[in-house]
């Protein structure tokens, strides 16, 4: 079988293409991003409301470990202990 040759307009369309539904697929991810982002806030504000400073576990944590981190390394750890 012989290789058949693309044009260059077919390579542009095929590219421009491509570009196009990766710019969907990046703005619904956004979406999806904000979503995660306004839960994370609403679950946050709850833990606030019931007496639990996340700001004061993460400046311990950093303290007892010397480096930051990541909120759910500190939440996994609050959970064990219970």
């Amino acid at each position: 079988m012989a290789e058949q040759e693309v044009s260059k307009d077919e390579q542009v369309g095929f590219h421009k293409g491509s570009l196009s539904t990766l710019a969907k697929e990046r703005q619904e991810l956004l979406k999806m991003v904000n979503i995660v982002e306004q839960l994370m806030q609403m679950h946050v504000k709850a833990l606030q409301e019931l007496g639990v400073d996340l700001q004061k576990m993460a400046e311990e944590a950093e303290k007892q470990q010397g480096e930051k981190k990541p909120i759910e390394d500190i939440i996994k750890k609050e959970k064990k202990k219970e």
